[in-house]
């Protein structure tokens, strides 16, 4: 596997500009040498300049929980110590963004300096890090402030490593020098889903393979009833299959519920007993046959006149015959009812949907379902199977030829694509294209390439459509909601109360009456948050109350509540020893001298015993030492309960501060007030009646598509649906367009706003550009840093960057060729690239990269007693390790790090503008 760099320096040696793109060589390059004059390699440029980005980015993200940061943020806010430069900020790379890029946001650019960023906005935030709510160190799980901050470093950091270049213009990044696989998108990931046979998710190979009717005996007659048959395969065993009834499928989803509360599941499909009418031609004797025709109707009888065996080929109820001749002999043309075919697939896309799931395709329910009284098929069944196969390769074949019809008429735009795509990347690209939209009333006066644009888009929204609403196994429960949905919306009175209700003042009252303090008493608003906030309190309270009672022991209660109650430098304190010497934060706590009284000898005795019962406990099950275990358990639940009760007391203080309630009718005035105004100026009320008629011929085209032939000729299908976005084009251009031309300029602002970033990610930033090299040899000539020991660190960086990318390409293409959805062939339409908008793709790789090894703890239930919460989070650790086994791990960086406060002091220059 050959690594090229992404942008090589030229043969004249002249240093090629830092922030083009061009496509890479596809040459083998296996080592780098410095450029004449310079002491580092490009790719040692590159990724010093991303590990001391991340590390200031790390710091920043961190520090703006201190009640301080705003004040070391620098203009607007303020601070005690006058006015901050940016070369003097703490916090350089926020306080760039904040300036250039959210401060300048539409709405907020005209929010006042000292009225909303210091009186309101500052105020809030450095009382919201006074209150210091809990982290996710405290609560034993990873909290949403946690994820976002994770997230947001990630993020940062690649705006930065990929919009801040560096001066010797011989910048490189690791890239694969091969092409690399292409996302082909939902479309033909949605025909693998839908394959019968050889689709494994999570060890489960499984096919709703056909239906039967069974008949149950009640009091004194039999009651016949559908029963899905299901096919089961799991790795390493045989094949079988298990008979299920819709009410089956409802007891699976109570089941699920209770073993895994909290779990979101998808919706069960509702009862469908439509039956499917289908041509199936078979050939003398020959088994095997192909449909022809398919058409879905709801044949309002019962479950017996829909029997599975009066649908069965050569009955007298359920078939016609008729002959006709053919090349190679004879055959018949035999018609057939396929039994509740749309209840089948529905409930095939429900199965494999929830076995996504790891949670769910490893539980009790779920297995007792997929394999309890299995059954064998008799061969009414077997055919039956047999006849639902074909259907659902007719149907798979119908559906790559509707993708490939779509996907060449597309191509066929391939050449104003490419012009379009220029146009916009360029300098102000969107802001043009805008204005276009503002001038021309209508598309067909639009220039050339933008008009092509339009028809290449007619196309892919025609694919997405066909793709919900016929494509997929789920797609007729997806319609059928559709269709209920638009049936109970009243269009015309809707339109009607939007064309004479002011919203404007209506919410401006409704603010009013929930924001108004009459004689300086509290809000409405303060009222309903606090009333539940204070229920949430209570209940804590009683969950709390009872743990005492069952712990027996109000010295530890107290202690573990002091700590929660303590300054945040002493909680500091005590997380820091409990992390050096490994222990649990309980065991720290309690043997602290922080909080009275000191815990007796037999105290002691007590909690080491129960920590050591409970670590044996989430390991193994034992019951000699289950009530320690058990006493453990319930000090770290009572920690947790203290924890939130006290973050739930802090946010009923922020909410009755009054600096809350101006904050958010500011907020309120800012964004909403400039909508309503341009929705009142576009008339937004004649695009209700228009989305109407588009969802009603939607139904139609869809219906129209259900019924026809299936083998009727797919450019006739593809056409229908182009046909239809063509019919309704020009009313959503015109409501473009109207937006556009009474927004008093937020179109245009927004799209300046866009473009800003968009030239950051281009260009850099005014200030100049990261003298890598003057950094490094300023470090080593002012002996700050061991150059050997240095350059060594560089490499191994460099490497490990080299080997994760190559494990995780490997790890990738694993995965497609166990899912079978390896590419097979990309199209070829003229796309838009990362580097078209400034951004490297070999920054976006690290970014998927990092993602992939994110975080792998979700929120934990409430309910989770701790030793089942510490068994389940070990066992995601472990699962996390599996996945990562064999990962590259990063090696220690120290010496580099002590080139930061000089790198920083250039970083500063660079963002200063």
């Amino acid at each position: 596997m050959a690594f090229t760099p992404d942008a090589p320096p030229p043969a004249n040696g002249a240093p090629p500009s830092a922030k083009t793109n061009p496509a890479a060589p596809n040459i083998e390059r296996t080592t780098s040498i410095p450029a004449p004059g310079h002491i580092l390699t490009g790719r040692q440029e590159h990724y010093l300049k991303r590990e001391l980005i991340s590390q200031q980015v790390k710091y920043e993200i961190t520090e703006l929980s201190s009640p301080t940061a705003l004040q070391r943020f620098g203009a607007p806010f303020r601070s005690e110590y006058g006015e901050v430069s940016p070369v003097d900020s703490d916090l350089p790379i926020l306080r760039y963004i904040f300036v250039h890029h959210i401060r300048h946001f539409p709405f907020l650019d005209q929010a006042k300096e000292k009225e909303f960023w210091q009186d309101k906005l500052q105020v809030f935030l450095e009382s919201f890090a006074n209150k210091h709510i809990s982290s996710s160190e405290d609560r034993l799980e990873e909290t949403k402030r946690r994820k976002l901050a994770l997230k947001s470093h990630k993020l940062v950091e690649l705006m930065m490593v990929s919009g801040i270049p560096t001066a010797s213009g011989y910048e490189e990044r690791i890239r694969f020098s091969e092409m690399e696989v292409v996302d082909r998108g939902a479309n033909e990931q949605g025909l693998l889903v839908n394959m019968p046979d050889g689709h494994d998710i999570n060890s489960w190979d499984i096919n709703v393979a056909a239906v039967r009717t069974t008949a149950v005996k009640r009091t004194v007659r039999y009651h016949t009833h559908a029963e899905f048959i299901i096919r089961v395969k799991q790795k390493g065993q045989s094949e079988m299959y298990v008979g299920r009834r819709y009410g089956d499928f409802q007891k699976l989803q109570k089941k699920l519920r209770t073993e895994l509360p909290g779990k979101v599941l998808p919706p069960l499909p509702r009862k469908n007993k439509s039956t499917t009418s289908a041509t199936i031609s078979t050939a003398g004797d020959d088994d095997s046959s192909s449909i022809s025709s398919v058409s879905t109707q709801d044949t309002g009888h019962t479950e017996e006149t829909g029997s599975y065996r009066y649908l069965l080929p050569g009955h007298r109820r359920g078939a016609s015959v008729t002959p006709s001749p053919r090349a190679s002999g004879e055959y018949q043309r035999e018609n057939v009812r396929l039994y509740r075919e749309d209840q089948r697939v529905s409930l095939r896309a429900y199965l494999r949907t929830i076995l996504q799931n790891e949670q769910v395709a490893q539980s009790t329910a779920i297995s007792e379902f997929l394999t309890k009284e299995p059954i064998k098929p008799n061969e009414e069944e077997k055919g039956d199977i047999e006849r639902r196969k074909v259907m659902d390769e007719r149907r798979i074949e119908e559906q790559r030829k509707f993708y490939e019809i779509a996907r060449q008429r597309a191509s066929e735009l391939d050449i104003y694509m490419e012009r379009f795509r220029r146009d916009v990347v360029e300098t102000n690209g969107l802001t043009k294209l805008f204005a276009e939209i503002k001038e021309k009333e209508k598309i067909e006066n639009l220039t050339l390439d933008y008009k092509k644009f339009a028809e290449w888009l007619r196309i892919e929204v025609a694919a997405t459509i066909y793709h919900l609403f016929l494509a997929e196994d789920n797609s007729p429960e997806l319609f059928a909601q559709f269709k209920r949905i638009h049936s109970l919306i009243p269009y015309t009175l809707l339109k009607n109360v939007i064309r004479i209700a002011n919203p404007a003042a209506v919410m401006t009252g409704v603010l009013d009456l929930f924001l108004a303090q009459p004689f300086g008493s509290r809000s409405l608003m303060q009222r309903i948050f606090g009333m539940t906030l204070h229920d949430g309190i209570k209940t804590f309270q009683k969950s709390i109350e009872s743990l005492e009672v069952k712990i027996g022991d109000p010295v530890l209660c107290k202690k573990l509540k002091q700590f929660v109650e303590s300054p945040e430098g002493i909680k500091n304190t005590i997380r820091s020893e409990a992390v050096i010497e490994d222990v649990d934060l309980v065991v720290a706590i309690l043997r602290s001298d922080q909080f009275e009284p000191e815990l007796s000898p037999e105290q002691i005795g007590k909690v080491f015993n129960a920590y050591v019962a409970w670590n044996n406990a989430v390991d193994n099950v034992d019951e000699k030492m289950k009530a320690g275990a058990q006493l453990f358990s319930k000090l770290k639940q009572i920690l947790k309960m203290y924890t939130r009760q006290r973050d739930k007391t802090m946010m009923l203080n922020i909410i009755e501060e009054p600096v809350t309630l101006h904050l958010f009718r500011d907020l309120f005035i800012i964004f909403y007030e400039p909508l309503i105004r341009v929705y009142k100026s576009a008339n937004v009320y004649n695009s209700v009646t228009d989305f109407a008629d588009f969802a009603e011929d939607t139904i139609r085209v869809v219906e129209r598509c259900q019924r026809q032939d299936s083998s009727a000729d797919p450019n006739q299908t593809v056409q229908s649906f182009i046909d239809l976005c063509q019919r309704h084009e020009n009313n959503f251009y015109k409501f473009i367009h109207e937006v556009h031309i009474h927004d008093n300029g937020l179109f245009t602002a927004l799209m300046g706003w866009i473009e800003g970033i968009l030239n950051f990610l281009r260009n850099g930033p005014k200030g100049g550009k990261l003298d890598m090299n003057a950094v490094f040899q300023g470090a080593v000539d002012m002996r700050k840093v061991d150059k050997p020991s240095a350059m060594k660190e560089m490499d191994e960086l460099v490497k490990w960057q080299e080997a994760r990318k190559k494990w995780h390409q490997d790890k990738t293409r694993q995965k497609m060729g166990a899912d079978g959805s390896g590419d097979s062939g990309s199209s070829s339409r003229a796309q838009f690239s990362s580097s078209d908008f400034g951004l490297h793709e070999a920054d976006l790789q690290d970014l998927a990269i990092e993602d992939d090894n994110s975080s792998f703890e979700d929120e934990e239930d409430d309910e989770l007693e701790s030793i089942a919460a510490e068994r389940r989070r070990r066992a995601k650790k472990q699962d996390h390790l599996r996945r990562s086994a064999g990962e590259p791990v990063k090696p220690e960086v120290q010496e580099l790090h002590k080139i930061h406060p000089a790198f920083l002091a250039m970083l500063k220059q660079c963002l200063a503008d």
